[in-house]
C-alpha cells in the first residue's frame, strides 16, 4: 500500500519566505510535517529548537558559541569603592578549579527559539553568561588578588561576554537549514506533484539536517561557529553536576537561568528563564 502525501510543506515554505513569521512559528510547521510523515528524527530536532536542549543532549555544533571571559571587580579605597565592570580575562588567570572542570571560551546555548529571538530583539543589550560554580570561583578570584598583595580587589562575578550577533547567527543558521530542507523536498518532486510522500521528506532531512531515520537515530547538524562584534549579554547560573568517577563538561547542566542586561553595567531589565528538559 502506498503511503499518503504529507500535507503541510507549502505552509512551512510560505512560513520561511516570510520575514514577519518567527522562526519559532516555522518549527512548529516542521514539527507538523515530521507528524505527517512519521519522521521521528525530525520531529526531534525541530521540537528541541523549539523548546530548548536538555542538558544531555548532544547539542549542535551552531549552539556552542564563542564568548570572552569577564569579571566584574570592586576596589576598596580609603575614599570609597571604584567598580570596574566587564574586564576581560585570559584562560590562565581563572582558578584552577575552573579549568579542571573545562570552562574555557565556548558557551552552550539550550534554549529554545523563542526564547533566542526575544534576546536578538533587545537592541544595545549584551547577555552575560555564568558558568556553573561562578560565585566559586570569584571567591578563589578575590583570595588570589589578596595573596598577591591587594587588599582592596574583590572579583564580584565571573561571566561569559555573549554577542547578540551570535544569537542572531542561531537563529539564521536554523532558518537556512529549514529552507535547505523545503529546496531538497521540492527538488525530489517530479513535476505536477503537489505534496512529497514520506520518502521524499526522509531523503530531504538525511540532506539537510544530516538525520538519518530509524531506531536510535541521531541528529547531527554542523555549521561554522558565528564571530561578531557587537556585544550583548545575559546572567546564566547552572546547577553544579552531581560527582562522577568522569568529569563532564561545563554545559552538562539541568537548570539554566539568563539576565538581559544593560550593556553599560545597568540593572538587569527582564529575566528570562527556562529549565532544559530533561
Amino acid at each position: 500500500m502506498t503511503p499518503p502525501d504529507v500535507q503541510g510543506l507549502e505552509q512551512l515554505e510560505g512560513a520561511l519566505l516570510d520575514d514577519q513569521t518567527s522562526l519559532a512559528s516555522a518549527l512548529r510547521r516542521c514539527l507538523m510535517l515530521g507528524g505527517y510523515a512519521h519522521h521521528q528524527e525530525l520531529r526531534t530536532w525541530a521540537l528541541n529548537e523549539l523548546q530548548g536542549y536538555a542538558d544531555d543532549d548532544d547539542l549542535p555544533a551552531y549552539r556552542r558559541v564563542p564568548a570572552a571571559l569577564e569579571v566584574n571587580v570592586n576596589v576598596h579605597e580609603f575614599g570609597g569603592i571604584t567598580q570596574y565592570n566587564g574586564r576581560r580575562i585570559s584562560l590562565h588567570m581563572l582558578p584552577e578549579p575552573a579549568r579542571e572542570r573545562g570552562v574555557g571560551e565556548i558557551v552552550p546555548i539550550l534554549n529554545g527559539v523563542r526564547e533566542l529571538e526575544r534576546l536578538a530583539a533587545r537592541e544595545g543589550k549584551s547577555v552575560f553568561v555564568a558558568p556553573p560554580g561562578a560565585a566559586e570561583y570569584a571567591l578563589l578570584m578575590t583570595l588570589q588578588q589578596r595573596q598577591a598583595g591587594k587588599e582592596g580587589t574583590e572579583i564580584t562575578s565571573l561571566h561569559w561576554n555573549v554577542a547578540v550577533a551570535i544569537v542572531e547567527g542561531i537563529l539564521d543558521h536554523v532558518r537556512t537549514r529549514l529552507t535547505l530542507f523545503v529546496a531538497e523536498v521540492r527538488a525530489s518532486m517530479p513535476p505536477g506533484q503537489q505534496n512529497p510522500n514520506p520518502a521524499q521528506i526522509g531523503d530531504a532531512a538525511e540532506r539537510a539536517f544530516n538525520i538519518s531515520a530509524g531506531d536510535n537515530a541521531t541528529v547531527h547538524i554542523n555549521a561554522p561557529k558565528a564571530h561578531a562584534e557587537r556585544g550583548a549579554t545575559a546572567s546564566a547560573n547552572i546547577n553544579e553536576p552531581a560527582t562522577t568517577p568522569t568529569p563532564q563538561p561545563f554545559w552538562h547542566r539541568t537548570v539554566v537561568f539568563w539576565t538581559a542586561a544593560g550593556a553599560a553595567g545597568a540593572v538587569a531589565s527582564a529575566i528570562i528563564a527556562w529549565v532544559a528538559i530533561k
